[in-house]
């Protein structure tokens, strides 16, 4: 390993946690219309009684506890600090894989995969299974840090990644991601197509034809007119990130309440929870994963990566990925594109219609996850 990565411990200072508990007890909560829900956007009874237990029972130094169980390290690549999970396995044939999340999510959606993808035979799998996995906090998220630079989209993000598998000594490897991780895993087979065995993904871009959309089946029907709704309903935060994160930051960045009504909101609604986040999460899990944009700071650099994104232009692909692809459609995903639109875009080897299932894969059908990603890169592992 380089001596350019040095271990790195979390631990976050006590005086960061009293300041935190001070600001939930003085948290001042909007007001809401009698009866509406969650249809203004984050309900204010639920937000209410996630913060009381967030202030008065919520346990950081257990889930610190937790995340400290994994191998972490940090370097530095292209100016920009980046954090990562090391897992190796006890198989020295294991192949290297690395899983990039997206946003609002962090590591903590992989913590439940981690055993079965490294330790397969201890989960009731087979050696030959066997990862090397590799979690990186995209730049800009979590204990990478704020990024210090313009500039850090999709393509950059993915061009740091491939400098990190170098960097760890992986010449061959896969890549699997979903939401922004699903842009930089496909990017990744493009800057990347010498050293990447394969690609595997939970939200494959893709476009319609030039010529119409095609022959699509009922669901593709319905599947399309949902995208359409959820473009038009559900994209607010888009917008506003992609064109002023900065302004956003100053209230995100100093209401930890506002903190987690904005990414909470978005783990109900783009999960397969039937209205109801604790029907798939733990509320431990929901607010470790927004720990890790508050004790870091970096829930503006974060909502960043759409500025920088949609600036650049790059928010589809700029050539057709040959590496072989596999995807796990899950069917309350936010982009379901038909298979016929996604083939135009990737070498599609590997396509599982999955039972049920969300946004945030890993962390809310991990078993599912795990059996797919295991049976696509058997046909790669060479």
């Amino acid at each position: 390993m380089s001596e350019s990565i040095q271990r790195f411990d979390i631990h976050v200072p006590d005086t960061d946690l009293e300041d935190l508990k001070r600001r939930l007890e003085r948290t001042r909560f909007p007001d809401q219309i009698p009866g509406t829900g969650w249809d203004y956007g984050a309900e204010l009874a639920y937000v209410r009684e996630l913060v009381g237990y967030w202030r008065d029972e919520y346990d950081w130094r257990a889930q610190e506890a937790q995340l400290n169980q994994l191998d972490h390290f940090r370097t530095r690549i292209d100016g920009q600090s980046i954090h990562f999970a090391h897992l190796r396995s006890r198989h020295a044939d294991a192949l290297p894989l690395i899983i990039s999340h997206g946003w609002p999510g962090s590591i903590v959606e992989f913590l439940d995969v981690v055993g079965p993808l490294v330790d397969p035979e201890a989960h009731g799998g087979e050696a030959a299974d066997a990862f090397h996995l590799v979690l990186p906090s995209l730049p800009g998220y979590g204990f990478s840090e704020p990024t210090r630079s313009a500039g850090w989209d999709t393509r950059r993000i993915a061009g740091a990644f491939a400098q990190l598998m170098a960097r760890l000594g992986y010449r061959r490897y896969g890549a699997q991601g979903g939401d922004w991780g699903a842009m930089v895993t496909s990017n990744l087979a493009l800057v990347d197509a010498e050293h990447v065995a394969g690609i595997h993904t939970n939200m494959p871009l893709a476009s319609p034809p030039a010529d119409g959309p095609g022959d699509l089946t009922a669901q593709e029907q319905a599947d399309v007119a949902e995208m359409a709704a959820f473009m038009e309903n559900e994209t607010g935060y888009q917008r506003i990130q992609g064109t002023k994160p900065q302004t956003l930051g100053f209230g995100l960045n100093d209401s930890p309440a506002g903190l987690c009504a904005w990414i909470v909101e978005k783990f109900r609604t783009w999960s397969d929870c039937d209205g109801n986040p604790e029907s798939v999460y733990t509320r431990d899990a929901l607010l470790t994963n927004v720990m890790l944009y508050w004790v870091t700071g970096t829930i503006t650099s974060s909502a960043r990566l759409y500025y920088e994104t949609m600036k650049h232009g790059r928010v589809g692909l700029e050539s057709r990925i040959e590496v072989p692809t596999g995807v796990a459609r899950f069917p309350r995903e936010i982009m379901r594109f038909p298979r016929a639109w996604v083939a135009r875009h990737y070498n599609l080897t590997h396509w599982t219609e999955m039972p049920r299932g969300g946004h945030f894969a890993a962390m809310e059908q991990p078993r599912l996850f795990v059996d797919d990603v295991r049976s696509f890169f058997r046909s790669v592992r060479g």
